[in-house]
């Protein structure tokens, strides 16, 4: 049986991080809210794992993924699950748990990106929030992405080798490559100053642009464009 996602179906978001796992492991699914409106499918079929009156453990918000009788909601819980499914976790617990604790990490970073550009509020539109937006940027250029980008530099370093967790490439070093190609939409004149100081993070990057089935999505139509409707929003005024 074919896993079943469910996420908005004009976006990249964080259901981008799941497409990525399944489209690297050559995996059956479906992306549910894209299909057309008839039973079990379409944006009413996505907002019913969302309805705790009608199911239960609901999740609070999308991405979702179903496997059979198994419903799983939060990128990060769906990524853990998948990944020895789809090798593309360690083995060892300790690995799964290391994988698991960069890919939270990796969610809080994504978290800082959205809040440049909605640092007030989720329900102003972004040109009632501009002149908080434009602070909360300029601080996270000049403080916060390079910290990130510290960090998972010395991972990589640590790791000694290729990838973010020994020897084989996981689900982090593609989640690691979506939040660098994001980055780099979002912020690309900053991202450009950034990049000679970071040669392992898009040497990574690069790597996992031309594996196989990766180079094959990204070339696709499965793969949404990067738009102002994603967490990865480009504002000029917000790349000083």
């Amino acid at each position: 049986m074919a896993y079943e996602l469910y996420y908005w179906p004009t976006i990249q978001g964080r259901g981008e991080f799941i497409r990525l796992a399944l489209e690297e492991a050559g995996a059956d699914y479906r992306d549910v809210a894209r299909l057309p409106e008839r039973k079990g499918q379409g944006v009413p079929a996505m907002l019913a794992c969302l309805d705790g009156g009608s199911t239960p453990q609901a999740a609070y918000a999308p991405p979702v993924l179903r496997d059979g009788d198994v419903l799983i909601g939060q990128t990060t819980n769906i990524l853990l699950y998948l990944g020895r499914r789809l090798g593309l976790a360690p083995r060892a617990e300790s690995g799964r748990l290391w994988l698991n604790q960069l890919q939270l990490t990796m969610a809080d970073w994504l978290t800082e990106v959205h809040d440049t550009h909605h640092p007030l509020s989720m329900n102003q539109y972004y040109e009632e929030q501009k002149q908080a937006a434009m602070l909360r940027s300029a601080d996270f250029r000049a403080t916060r992405l390079p910290k990130f980008l510290d960090y998972f530099t010395q991972v990589l370093l640590n790791s000694r080798g290729q990838y973010l967790v020994g020897a084989r490439l996981t689900y982090g070093d593609l989640s690691l490559f979506q939040m660098l190609a994001g980055l780099q939409y979002a912020f690309p004149q900053a991202m450009a100053r950034l990049a000679p100081q970071y040669p392992a993070l898009f040497a990574l990057h690069d790597m996992v642009a031309a594996r196989p089935n990766i180079a094959r999505y990204l070339k696709s139509k499965r793969r949404i464009p990067f738009n102002e409707e994603g967490i990865f929003h480009h504002y000029p005024e917000l790349d000083g």
